[in-house]
């Protein structure tokens, strides 16, 4: 059977009840592995590096992980209950081809951040084994296509060994930085500031959310009947302590590092361990935290482009050699990207960040609204593949919504490249993902509920006999 087999044969296609498999604790160490890396340190560094106290950031950091973290994670019970791709589902809300419009998106979000990513490791990489960072770029990108074309099985395996190595290399690094530094004089110095505390919460909400398009790609093969709450716990858990222990070390590191820091990320966190073979033991398991989470992204990114054609042609089977293919051009791109910004990494990354929520709070808002409250899990799933079924070819009210809903966060936006003008009458705080998760939320729910078509009895699967009433 695929469910079997240690290189996927699925892609966006409904998984069966008998190919389903998989615990619980699985969905735990895969987010945990995922966020202990290199980019989540450097997103917790970020709150001092741009003006944040230790003590402060600590707390707006703790505050936006769990905050985001919840929003992540109820995408995330969704995917044992569907057996689908997390944005194949956008299309109850959007329409068929319609839902092509947050995919492209989302897409661009992937890429953004296996780009991102990809310089740090390279850094790694470079450091590790003597060469350019632009060899180390390279190298990572192969090792991504190989491990990304396997798929599902290998990515979870890779989230349990990611988990083991990281709780060590974390331990590590923790006990040497308390060892030889006083951390308590860092703490005590507290100088408060909405726009710096807002930073911090927006940053590590940012994080969490951004992972919402894609997290129940890695929950839809547990079996149906699996609880969603305790999905929900597994996930977010996992998601939360891992991100937020890396980002209470980059907020460490940067606080000691001062200027340092910045454009020698991974060669300033790694010297607070060790020299030598710790040194490069160091550097592996920085590697490796960063291969988990760019074959997430990649995955992604390769279940996103298959959802966009699908949408176009009606259902579709992807080869092998297909899927390689999708895998090539995408990491490509994301290689190609941090090839060009590998030297002007730190501020980007920031603008990055908090740009692209913009983007996906909408998104995220209308579809836990329309799961949740709309059609309360009762989704036709062989209705998705057919434009001219339930669900039809453009759903301009989820389609609307979603527009207002980036339109309405630009006055309060705040980065690198473009200031909204209301952000000076705030004290220089972005507060745009709170706008775009609440407005558009509070819009969407009286309008779908008072354009809604009806939905199943019951969720419907494909080969279920009453499915053709329900379409």
């Amino acid at each position: 059977m695929a469910g079997k087999s240690l290189i996927e044969t699925r892609s966006i296609d409904y998984i069966p009840e008998r190919e389903r498999h998989g615990r619980l604790f699985s969905q735990f160490t895969l987010w945990f592995g995922a966020n202990l890396q290199i980019t989540a340190i450097v997103t917790g560094a970020l709150a001092v590096v741009l003006g944040g106290d230790v003590f402060w950031s600590l707390i707006g950091l703790l505050i936006g992980q769990v905050f985001g973290g919840i929003v992540m994670a109820l995408h995330g019970a969704q995917g044992p209950k569907l057996g689908l791709p997390q944005m194949i589902s956008s299309r109850v809300q959007f329409g068929v081809l319609g839902a092509v419009i947050p995919l492209v998106l989302v897409c661009l979000m992937y890429i953004g951040f296996n780009a991102t990513g990809t310089v740090l490791a390279g850094q790694a990489i470079g450091q590790m084994a003597n060469v350019s960072d632009t060899a180390g770029i390279l190298i990572f990108a192969g090792v991504i296509v190989v491990l990304t074309v396997c798929g599902y099985r290998v990515i979870h395996l890779l989230g349990r060994a990611a988990s083991i190595l990281g709780i060590v290399a974390f331990a590590y690094l923790f006990v040497r930085l308390l060892s030889v530094n006083d951390i308590g004089t860092l703490l005590d110095n507290r100088h408060f500031s909405w726009s710096t505390f807002l930073l911090a919460v927006s940053l590590s909400a940012s994080w969490q959310i951004a992972f919402g398009p894609y997290v129940a790609d890695y929950s839809r093969y547990l079996p149906s009947n699996t609880s969603p709450f305790k999905t929900f716990l597994a996930v977010g858990l996992g998601s939360i302590i891992g991100s937020q222990t890396s980002m209470v070390l980059g907020v460490f590191a940067a606080a000691l590092a001062g200027k340092e820091f910045s454009g020698h990320e991974v060669a300033y966190i790694v010297g607070l361990g060790a020299s030598g073979v710790m040194a490069g033991l160091l550097f592996f398991s920085v590697v490796f935290g960063k291969v988990t989470i760019s074959t997430l992204n990649a995955y992604g990114s390769f279940m996103c482009l298959a959802t966009i054609i699908s949408g176009f042609r009606g259902n579709l089977t992807i080869s092998h050699v297909q899927r390689l293919l999708f895998v090539l051009c995408i990491v490509g791109i994301s290689t190609a990207l941090a090839l060009i910004g590998q030297h002007s990494f730190l501020s980007a990354f920031k603008s990055f960040l908090l740009f692209l929520l913009a983007f996906f709070t909408p998104w995220s808002a209308i579809n836990l609204v329309d799961y949740y409250f709309i059609t309360k899990e009762r989704y036709d799933i062989p209705a998705l593949s057919d434009p001219d079924g339930r669900y039809g070819r453009w759903n301009w009210i989820g389609i609307g919504v979603y527009v207002f809903g980036v339109i309405v966060q630009m006055p309060f936006i705040a980065t690198g490249f473009y200031t909204g003008p209301l952000v000076a009458h705030l004290g220089e705080t972005d507060i745009s993902w709170l706008v775009g998760l609440i407005i558009p939320a509070l819009v969407y729910y009286p309008l779908a509920r008072h354009g809604f078509r009806g939905a199943p009895t019951h969720l419907v699967s494909p080969g279920d006999a009453l499915s053709q009433g329900h379409r």
